[in-house]
């Protein structure tokens, strides 16, 4: 594949950096890449591994000439690190985020970038539960939704650029404004979230039921909340923090079918749960037949595509 930037900088070496350094090296699709953590920790492994060709103890030595900029930290230290970088961003350059709000973002990106850079904001929906610089892989991005929300004005051709280049890592690409992408992202990851650390934290609380039989006794429903609140907690600390309003009514939302559904078992109206099941498992095969995930007795997370099972984030 061609080379769709010269030189890349990530700022933050996690997950989702790691994997977009390694898809690019992969595919040809940048000539350098350089990168900026506040861990000393994940700059000697990103070195280490080699996805990045120079690493910064600042991100503002990592933006310098650089033709895209990457955001790939807690959507909380966004506005400190957007204020760092502003100044040093070269004149024509793209920064983009992989936040997994993005109202929030905007409001404490937008106001430290020059008139002469390209802000675009975007969001990968792929992840693990996984973190750190030695989580990535190359093919994480593949078959999996990569959504972008341009400012009004945003220009075409730099617009089009990145979608390209999410595209040659593999991802599917789409557009849309900033509040529905936070709703979106409230009813597909955030609430799910919440309900799994709530999930796991009942079982902690439960203590008619051991730690020992909670793991020895795991079916599949709870392993898939332990997996899902075993997630970065930084992340969704932010992420709750800010995108309030949407998760706030989606939550609302899941109250009152869970009331409604506490009210079926109470009354024995098994005709109401019948009904409210066969609809809940026409969405599973949905996603099945759209490529986000396979019909495999273990979902998929047992074996090679384990990991690419979709996370947020997510974020």
């Amino acid at each position: 594949m061609a080379v769709i930037y010269e030189k890349v900088a990530l700022i933050g070496l996690g997950l989702i950096a790691s994997s977009m350094a390694h898809a690019m090296r992969q595919r040809g699709l940048a000539v350098t890449i350089t990168g900026h953590a506040k861990s000393a920790a994940s700059r000697d492994a990103a070195m280490e591994l080699g996805f990045c060709d120079a690493v910064f103890e600042t991100a503002a030595q990592a933006v310098e000439g650089a033709d895209l900029v990457v955001l790939a930290v807690p959507v909380g230290a966004m506005e400190a690190i957007a204020a760092e970088i502003g100044p040093h961003l070269k004149p024509g350059a793209t920064v983009t985020d992989v936040g997994s709000v993005k109202q929030a973002v905007i409001a404490a990106v937008a106001p430290h970038m020059p008139d002469h850079v390209h802000f675009i904001p975007s969001h990968p929906l792929a992840g693990t539960e996984h973190s750190g610089p030695r989580s990535g892989f190359a093919t994480l991005f593949e078959n999996r939704w990569w959504l972008l929300t341009p400012l009004d004005g945003a220009e075409a051709s730099a617009v089009t650029r990145l979608r390209n280049l999410f595209e040659a890592m593999g991802a599917n690409v789409e557009e849309m404004d900033a509040p529905h992408h936070d709703l979106v992202l409230a009813v597909t990851s955030h609430t799910p979230h919440l309900i799994a650390y709530t999930m796991v934290g009942v079982a902690d609380d439960l203590r008619r039921v051991t730690d020992s039989e909670v793991i020895k006794y795991s079916a599949a429903g709870f392993r898939d909340f332990t997996r899902i609140a075993a997630s970065d907690p930084t992340m969704w600390r932010d992420v709750f923090l800010t995108n309030k309003d949407a998760t706030l009514e989606i939550l609302g939302r899941f109250t009152e079918e869970l009331f409604a559904l506490q009210r079926a078992i109470r009354k024995g109206d098994g005709d109401h749960l019948h009904a409210y099941f066969t609809r809940t498992r026409a969405i599973r095969r949905g996603i099945i037949q759209a490529g986000q995930d396979t019909a495999a007795p273990d979902f998929g997370r047992g074996g090679p595509a384990a990991k690419q099972v979709q996370n947020e984030g997510a974020a």
